[in-house]
This record gives C-alpha cells, sequence and structure tokens, in this order.
C-alpha cells in the first residue's frame, strides 16, 4: 500500500536496508513480491531505488571508527539475549551483537593494510580505474554484500593502505556486484520480476558509467568535507 507511491517507495526501500543492512536481502524480497502479483514494476523501481541509499548507512557507521564501542554492543545484547523473555528484547539484542561483530570485524581487518602481497595489487589497481571497478564487482559478487565490500574499504582506506583514486572506482563496482544476488533469485521468476532485478542491475551500471568520468571531481569534494579522513572520504563518496 505504501509503495504506490514512488517517492514512498524510495524512503520504504532506503529505511528497510538501513535496519536490515543488506540491499540484497531488500531487492530479493522486491523481486519475489513483483512475481507473486504483490507489487507491480512501478513499485519495485522505486523500493530498489531506495535500497542502493540505504546500502550507505553501513559504510557510514563504520567510518565513525566504532570498533572501539563494539565490545560494549555485544557483551549487551549477549546479556539481554540470555536474560530477556519478550521476544521483540530478544530480537533487538540480536541486533546489537550483529552491529557489535561488524564494528569489531572493521578494526580486525585493518592488518591487512600490512601485506605485502595487498599493496603490490593495490599499486596495480591505482593505475587503471576500470580494472578497480571490475574489481568491485567480483569481490562483492562473491562475498553477495557490497555493504560489507564499502565497509572493508572504509577500513582499508582509514589504515593508509588505499587511496581514494583506488576506492572510488571499486566503490562503484560493489553497486554493480551486489545485483548478482537478485539477477540470481529471478531466474526462475516470471518476466515481470526479470525486468526489475534487470532495472537494479541497469540502475547501477549506469550510474557507474556517468561517474567514473568525474571520478576527480567527486574525489576532491570529498577530500574537501572530511580532509584528514579516508574513511569517511569512502563513506561519503558512496
Amino acid at each position: 500500500k505504501i509503495t504506490s507511491n514512488k517517492v514512498m517507495g524510495v524512503l520504504v526501500g532506503t529505511a528497510v536496508t538501513a535496519i536490515i543492512q543488506s540491499s540484497s536481502a531488500t531487492t530479493v524480497m522486491v523481486v519475489s513480491f513483483v512475481n507473486a502479483g504483490l507489487m507491480d514494476l512501478s513499485q519495485a523501481i522505486g523500493v530498489i531505488l531506495g535500497s542502493n541509499i540505504g546500502t550507505t548507512i553501513t559504510a557510514q557507521m563504520v567510518s565513525f571508527r566504532l570498533e572501539v564501542v563494539a565490545p560494549i554492543f555485544i557483551g549487551v545484547g549477549e546479556i539481554c539475549a540470555l536474560t530477556a523473555k519478550k521476544k521483540k528484547i530478544k530480537d533487538i539484542s540480536m541486533i546489537l551483537i550483529g552491529f557489535g561483530i561488524l564494528f569489531m570485524g572493521m578494526g580486525l581487518m585493518k592488518p591487512v593494510a600490512e601485506l605485502e602481497v595487498f599493496k603490490k595489487v593495490v599499486i596495480v589497481l591505482g593505475r587503471y580505474s576500470v580494472l578497480s571497478v571490475l574489481v568491485g564487482v567480483i569481490i562483492t559478487a562473491i562475498v553477495q554484500s557490497s555493504s560489507a565490500t564499502t565497509a572493508i574499504l572504509v577500513a582499508l582506506a582509514s589504515a593508509g593502505t588505499i587511496d581514494m583514486k583506488i576506492a572510488f572506482p571499486i566503490v562503484l563496482g560493489c553497486n554493480i556486484g551486489t545485483c548478482v544476488t537478485a539477477i540470481i533469485a529471478s531466474l526462475g521468476a516470471n518476466r515481470t520480476a526479470k525486468k526489475a532485478a534487470l532495472l537494479h542491475l541497469s540502475f547501477n551500471i549506469f550510474g557507474t558509467i556517468i561517474f567514473l568520468p568525474l571520478a576527480s571531481y567527486i574525489i576532491k569534494f570529498v577530500a574537501f568535507l572530511n580532509p584528514d579522513n579516508l574513511g569517511r572520504q569512502v563513506a561519503n563518496s558512496h
């Protein structure tokens, strides 16, 4: 009912994806709803566009270096999960645990920055932006989460291993790679559901084609916003 208005559809897609931390999950749900006849294609477009906004929230949170308070999230979540009797409180506690593990994991990613092999790969990627986009596509298609890939980029940028010339094309590639989940989900669906999945893919491919040539301007803009914090620059470019 809400998504019959396209603007509300975008807001719903943004909110749902921000909460569940997965644009892949949101788009798969949309494809399923379209296939079942619960939503039409115009409704699906709004939610899919919103999911691409909502998925940027993870990188924003990770860029604030919340790994310091991650153990508190995990500790409080575990205590609530073990002692609470109400299902709603148990669900909230699992959310706290999930966020805590996410932030702690990003903190643990930073030692990767010191690997010699990784540094050599980064140097090669820095020369070819199209190759960086492809790397973003492949990694995200494998891990099935653009949030995870961009969060890793934030961690690596914060450690000073990569700069924005490498990170930004990978971010664009991440948004293409995350479409793979919805496309797989649509393989056995009807024609309209397949169109919804292809719209998601088309949106991110054309977005990359438009913004990759403008990379230098975007990099300058995010550097202006946060000149001393590469992690924030990655999150803001996303």
